[in-house]
């Protein structure tokens, strides 16, 4: 399926921005959507990565926040979540994850996941000006494949169209051979893979992109 076919909806579904009481059902889709590249940053000392993101997700600000993450709810429930964003947005969330760790974590642990965190930037390099990018993905198991994960690509199509934006892209596990074949079903291409910093931690990273054209 390219992404200029039709979706069929998935019964019930809505997507909209998220909020901080999405943080018990929207934190593990968000953990789920790379669980080596996010115990690789954000688990030091005593701090794990899940207890990281809950904090982060409810203070809203930075990659991981609330403000920066929609959620698909069905029949009250949530049962997927993504991040999309652009190059100006990633530079200002960014800047608010730098200025919130001192506060996660104690001195030296906040040291070392920037310093992971720049090691992961070659690996999942960040948008360009013109791309909307696709982060945090992640779709509870109960309800893949039935069009959901479709459901929210096409959301943030149409939004990057809105935006203005002519690319849209993520980066995909090699590890990860379903979801990569979810993105070459709506129209993506691999363009690129980049090499772990971390190989005993975390695989291979594909870009995978396609230009958003006209509606």
């Amino acid at each position: 399926m390219s992404a200029a076919s039709p979706v069929s909806p998935t019964s019930g579904l809505t997507i909209r921005r998220a909020e901080a009481r999405d943080v018990e059902a929207a934190v593990p889709l968000i953990y789920s959507s790379g669980p080596e590249a996010y115990e690789f940053v954000f688990s030091h000392g005593k701090v794990d990565a899940n207890t990281y993101l809950r904090r982060a997700f409810v203070t809203g600000r930075g990659l991981f926040g609330y403000q920066n993450h929609f959620v698909a709810e069905q029949a009250g429930q949530v049962v997927a979540a993504v991040a999309i964003y652009s190059a100006a947005e990633y530079n200002r969330y960014s800047l608010n994850v730098i200025l919130d760790l001192p506060r996660a974590y104690p001195p030296q642990a906040w040291l070392k996941v920037i310093s992971c965190s720049l090691k992961t930037k070659r690996w999942m390099p960040p948008p360009r000006r013109n791309m909307d990018y696709v982060a945090n993905f992640g779709v509870a198991a109960d309800v893949r494949g039935q069009g959901v994960g479709q459901q929210l690509l096409s959301f943030g199509l149409e939004r990057a169209r809105a935006r203005g934006k002519t690319v849209y892209a993520l980066d995909v596990a090699v590890t990860n051979p379903r979801a990569q074949a979810l993105y070459e079903r709506f129209g993506m291409q691999v363009v690129g893979e980049q090499v772990s910093p971390a190989p005993d931690k975390m695989p291979n990273a594909r870009r995978m992109s396609m230009a958003v054209g006209s509606s």
